[in-house]
């Protein structure tokens, strides 16, 4: 359900300008099916063309416990429960779900969308929301502009990419940079934008594009932005997105979570 054409691609091309280099994308296979399933999934993985050189198959018992000797960057699953225990674990993870049509996707560029609160920085501004509704939060981001939010579950993810593209930009590359990534955020630019812009800066973390929405549906700029995948917290922003054909990612993380599961 992921295109690994693209990450594929960004591998050739880091092999080509750093060939003495391993710092690239590494695609573990996880399943707690029993070993004697690995033939069927190394024929699958052959004849989808496809390079993932590590399994990771523990006959019945959940993978998570390995995910830190793997040094797993990013753990992706259909299973909620299992990125739960991830995201407990302190595991950059999300939850995946299919589009509901099929949409072309660039082979030569991984884009990748990310959003804000409960994804890359932490639930603080969330909280403030749907404890004590809008204006105190507008008023909460103003007083705080100057103050960076706290990290959330996936800011590691995103220096991760950084690194990378940073490696195509001392090639002089940074126009033809086989990785971009977006911000596609329900705030506001002119009455809480400040401080997200801020707070990735005190980071020292670039991202190439940021699209604040000011509540309105995130489904129609996915389908600009064609993203291999989307992060967010909120199952409502996943259904939107996936009804316009994008492949979203659910990460269970923050305070909207008690709402979902109340709701």
């Amino acid at each position: 359900i992921f295109n690994l054409q693209a990450l594929e691609h960004v591998n050739a091309r880091l092999l080509e300008l750093y060939p003495d280099d391993e710092e690239r994308f590494d695609i573990v296979l996880m399943t707690n099916n029993h070993a004697q399933v690995g033939v069927r999934l190394i024929n699958s993985i052959n004849h989808y063309g496809l390079t993932i050189e590590r399994f990771c198959m523990t006959g019945g018992k959940s993978p998570i416990g390995y995910l830190t000797a793997y040094l797993t960057n990013l753990y992706l699953s259909a299973d909620s429960e299992k990125v739960q225990e991830a995201i407990e674990a302190g595991i950059a993870s999300a939850t995946m779900f299919t589009a509901n049509k099929d949409v072309a996707y660039s082979d030569t560029q991984l884009r990748v969308a990310f959003d804000g609160d409960a994804v890359l920085f932490s639930d603080e501004s969330e909280q403030i929301v749907k404890e004590q509704g809008l204006d105190r939060f507008f008023e909460h981001e103003q007083l705080n502009e100057n103050k960076p939010l706290a990290q959330g579950p996936l800011k590691g993810f995103l220096e991760d990419l950084g690194k990378l593209q940073k490696k195509f930009y001392a090639k002089n590359e940074r126009l033809n940079c086989p990785i971009r990534t977006f911000l596609v955020t329900a705030r506001s630019a002119a009455s809480s934008g400040a401080r997200v812009l801020k707070t990735l800066r005190s980071w020292g973390l670039e991202i190439d594009e940021a699209l604040f929405l000011a509540g309105a549906p995130k489904g129609p700029i996915l389908v600009k932005i064609r993203p291999h995948i989307f992060f967010d917290d909120q199952m409502f922003h996943i259904e939107g997105a996936q009804k316009l054909g994008t492949i979203a990612a659910h990460v269970p993380y923050g305070i909207a979570q008690k709402y979902h599961k109340s709701s």
